[in-house]
């Protein structure tokens, strides 16, 4: 049964464990830096413009937000990462949640996992990448800002981002812009190949 991305509503946001829901839901996890276009992505694949607030300033997002798809998936997205306005007690507190979030193995069905197509991914990326690796869970990378890429310089990206975050070929990378759509279809099929349910 196709979803229907129309059918979206914020649910919560979570400021500690007790927060996230347990439902039983799959939860498909977002995360990326603060400047990456996380939340214009979110938008993308629901339709709408301003859905996921997109910030004033990157960084903003200090919570794990939660999206009610079609009554039948979470969309979780996970604060940026990244930004250097903030201070050093509340980047310890994002790690915490964000280690709460993933230490729960019943709560990720899916990782997405944003990435910056022009540029080579950061110690954080690297960071975070490793997370998902380390999950045990699948997940795929989504190279953003495609619209902002020349066409000859596409491929070499690709390969460095696949490099840099050491990833197996079992993890697909999905060039993608939220600007144009381009890969919105390849992502949401990602997405319902998984909604199966959670193993753990």
């Amino acid at each position: 049964m196709e979803l229907n991305w129309n059918r979206a509503e914020f649910i919560r946001s979570a400021v500690r464990p007790e927060d996230f829901p347990r439902d039983r839901l799959p939860q498909i996890v977002f995360s990326g830096r603060s400047n990456v276009g996380k939340s214009s992505v979110i938008n993308r694949l629901v339709n709408r413009k301003n859905f996921a607030r997109v910030g004033a300033a990157p960084g903003k997002t200090t919570h794990i937000n939660y999206f009610l798809i079609d009554q039948r998936l979470y969309l979780v997205d996970l604060p940026g990462y990244g930004y250097a306005k903030v201070s050093m007690a509340e980047r310890r507190r994002w790690g915490k949640l964000i280690e709460a979030w993933f230490a729960d193995s019943s709560l990720m069905a899916l990782g997405v996992m944003l990435v910056d197509l022009r540029h080579k991914p950061t110690a954080d990326d690297i960071t975070m990448g490793r997370w998902y690796a380390a999950s045990g869970k699948p997940y795929v990378v989504v190279a953003n800002k495609l619209d902002k890429v020349k066409k000859s310089e596409l491929e070499g990206n690709i390969a460095r981002i696949r490099e840099t975050l050491e990833l197996p070929e079992t993890v697909r990378l999905i060039p993608f812009s939220a600007e144009k759509g381009d890969g919105k279809q390849e992502l949401l099929g990602e997405i319902s190949a998984h909604l199966g349910g959670n193993n753990g």
